[in-house]
């Protein structure tokens, strides 16, 4: 136990105290048989009530009760099966973002595991879970985690976590875990009472910011970089992406995001396997992914949500809010090209200039998507692109987010445009805590235009709204645009496998386009995508070469060269 400015430390088991002795560096310890622990315990500092270990490895009655050490999971991984898993590099990842909650019906990892050969047959490579940190209550997205090493109970025990990992490793699938470094949620927030975890140097926008610089900020990394490492060693994740990066405020020599990738390669190097870290950020740095030579964190790659805001822009015509920073085409290009729109000019929404060139970034550094958590979840009816847009748009987004240079990432259902929405939902027991959400979340949309009641995130029906509907896909508009992206993804998969051009390594793609006849092709990986994005029948101008259509998204003729309206084909070179 890590409290540098206890008088004392007892450790409470039944109605038992047992003190503990102060050892170097302000920790505490005993030693006493494992049995006395096994019914739960907590802490007392300097003879307060008991609370909850900040390390602890199991919570099933919640973030206020006792606290249990779920030692089975601490074996070794050479035992489990997927031990000998090695995780594709990100070059060949298309990953996949899951909540678990929402995923399935039940909302468990064991109803999760059920469908992994549906995963399989779509093509993912790394799946992405949604923080899995123990949070407050029933339900919840899991950003307000509290008990940042103990995995939520309502999707089921540590053990079944770790089987769920080792079950997608022996199918070939990587799995990632969604963290967050940047606050802690403020229900069963015991971390304050126990060392300075948290600083008024800063703030952010969700609660009081974690102390990485300011005195015994020391103790304070340790416990971050163990608790990543343990998600990776004793769980066997393959990665971690770390949600919102530049809420984590570092201003000493070495950045903390500096230590934990230190630290990550370390084991990786001990188990002999690749690790990855993949940021979270809204300010368009490439320091981020720059080595620590050159003056960056050392991290794998982080998303780039210029993407997915160019696009969202120009397909839906929504221009409230950051989407008043996008223009067009042109914006959708410079993204497919460059990854950033925003190099260091002005931005209208922030009043500021914004952003750097991606130098020394590579394609792979960079993760794209048209649709996730946030960008569904955080409008005010968590509509998806399937519900404002056609199947022909949903197509063409679809084959520009897969076929791009970078990383691809598809939301659970993305893939076949499921109806449901992704709305934001909690569970808060302290019911003013839960108003103070709800209000919350109604002035969040005060920049956007959107329409109707924001529903309260507090109500059981907010979160049963956003479970998927298995039963989609077997519908003939679903089927069909399930389809689509399964080819999508066996094109990219197999061009990244076996390319064909040298440029599958470039991190630009070769991109023209016609803002006024809105038509846009780009070339990438020996792939080119052609795109008529007009409402009539035009002819697009392919770049000089043989080329042999593979795919198209329609079965319209095609007369006199010209392409149909809103359709995308799909070319190899002859």
């Amino acid at each position: 136990m890590w409290a540098p400015n206890a008088a004392s430390v007892d450790l409470v088991v039944a109605e038992r105290r047992i003190p503990l002795e102060r050892i170097a560096d302000g920790h505490w310890q005993t030693e006493i048989a494992e049995i006395e622990v096994a019914a739960g315990y907590r802490y007392s500092i300097d003879g307060s009530a008991p609370l909850p270990d900040p390390r602890s490895r199991w919570q099933p009655a919640g973030v206020h009760g006792a606290s249990y050490i779920a030692e089975e999971i601490k074996q070794n991984r050479s035992a489990r099966s997927g031990a000998k898993f090695r995780a594709k590099p990100l070059q060949q990842a298309i990953i996949y973002e899951l909540h678990i909650g929402t995923f399935t019906a039940a909302g468990t990892y064991a109803a999760a595991r059920e469908k992994l050969p549906y995963l399989m047959e779509l093509g993912v490579t790394h799946l992405e879970l949604m923080p899995v940190a123990t949070f407050p209550g029933r339900r919840g997205w899991g950003y307000d985690g509290v008990d940042l090493f103990a995995p939520f109970s309502a999707y089921g025990t540590p053990r079944e976590l770790a089987d769920f990992v080792d079950d997608c490793h022996s199918r070939g699938l990587a799995v990632l875990l969604d963290v967050v470094y940047n606050h802690l949620g403020p229900d069963g927030n015991y971390l304050g009472q126990f060392a300075p975890y948290f600083t008024d140097r800063y703030t952010t926008g969700w609660g009081a910011a974690i102390n990485y610089d300011g005195p015994f900020s020391d103790g304070v990394r340790r416990f971050v970089i163990d608790n990543a490492l343990m998600w990776l060693r004793e769980y066997g994740f393959d990665g971690l992406r770390l949600d919102a990066v530049h809420a984590i405020f570092s201003f000493n020599a070495v950045h903390v995001l500096e230590e934990l990738a230190i630290a990550v390669k370390a084991l990786g190097d001990e188990q002999e396997r690749p690790l990855i870290l993949i940021a979270e950020s809204d300010l368009n740095d490439p320091r981020l992914v720059h080595d620590a030579a050159g003056g960056g964190c050392g991290l794998d790659a982080h998303w780039a949500d210029d993407f997915h805001h160019a696009l969202h822009r120009y397909f839906t015509g929504e221009a409230d809010g950051y989407y008043a920073d996008f223009q067009g085409l042109a914006d959708v290009a410079t993204a497919l090209r460059d990854g950033y729109v925003y190099q260091g000019q002005y931005s209208a929404y922030r009043k500021r200039r914004h952003g750097r060139p991606p130098c020394g970034v590579a394609a792979h550094q960079l993760v794209v998507s048209a649709q996730n958590h946030d960008q569904i979840g955080n409008r005010a009816q968590g509509e998806r692109l399937s519900m404002m847009l056609g199947l022909p748009e949903l197509k063409a987004i679809a084959a520009l987010t897969l076929l791009s240079p970078f990383v691809p990432l598809l939301f659970q259902g993305e893939e076949w445009g499921a109806r449901t929405p992704f709305l934001y939902f909690t569970d808060h027991e302290n019911a003013e805590l839960g108003r103070l959400v709800a209000e919350g979340r109604s002035q969040e949309f005060r920049a956007f235009q959107w329409q109707g009641i924001v529903p309260d995130p507090q109500e059981l029906g907010t979160f049963s709204r956003s479970k998927l509907n298995w039963s989609e896909p077997s519908q003939p508009s679903h089927a069909e645009l399930l389809a689509w992206y399964r080819r999508l993804i066996q094109l990219r998969r197999e061009n990244l496998l076996h390319p064909k051009e040298s440029t599958l390594n470039a991190a630009k793609a070769l991109v023209n386009f016609d803002a006024e006849a809105q038509w846009l092709t780009f070339w990438h990986a020996g792939v080119l995508a052609v795109f008529n994005l007009r409402n009539e029948p035009q002819r697009v101008p392919l770049p000089h070469g043989e080329w042999a259509l593979v795919l198209r998204s329609d079965s319209g003729e095609v007369q006199s060269g010209t392409m149909p309206a809103q359709s995308t084909f799909i070319y190899s070179r002859r």
